[in-house]
């Protein structure tokens, strides 16, 4: 599993792909080199998790939105649930209303 990237990241990363999408590619030391021309990032780290967060979108975009696959399998409810062994009606209480007071 991979790491989770914080919102600022996320949303930072989106702002400068749209605002320069020839800047950044699929390339992790092309995009820190982009970074920093274009933003002034304080640390080493943040530069490298948002060039790498660019390297992500940039490959998710190169292969196109995701179609959810399918289960080839169908089920019949009918199958998979076992018969009621009881009515439904019988057995629930009266209303408050419709008892009688003792």
């Amino acid at each position: 599993m991979g790491r989770i990237k914080t919102d600022v990241v996320k949303r930072n990363t989106a702002k400068l792909i749209k605002a320069h999408p020839t800047k950044f590619s699929k390339n992790f030391e092309r995009n820190k080199e982009s970074l920093n021309e274009l933003a002034e990032v304080r640390s080493k780290k943040l530069r490298n998790v948002i060039a790498g967060y660019a390297v992500r979108l940039k490959k998710q975009e190169a292969e196109g939105p995701k179609i959810p696959k399918r289960s080839t399998r169908t089920y019949d409810m009918g199958e998979r649930r076992p018969e009621r062994r009881f009515d439904r009606g019988q057995g629930r209480r009266q209303p408050y209303a419709q008892r009688g007071r003792r």
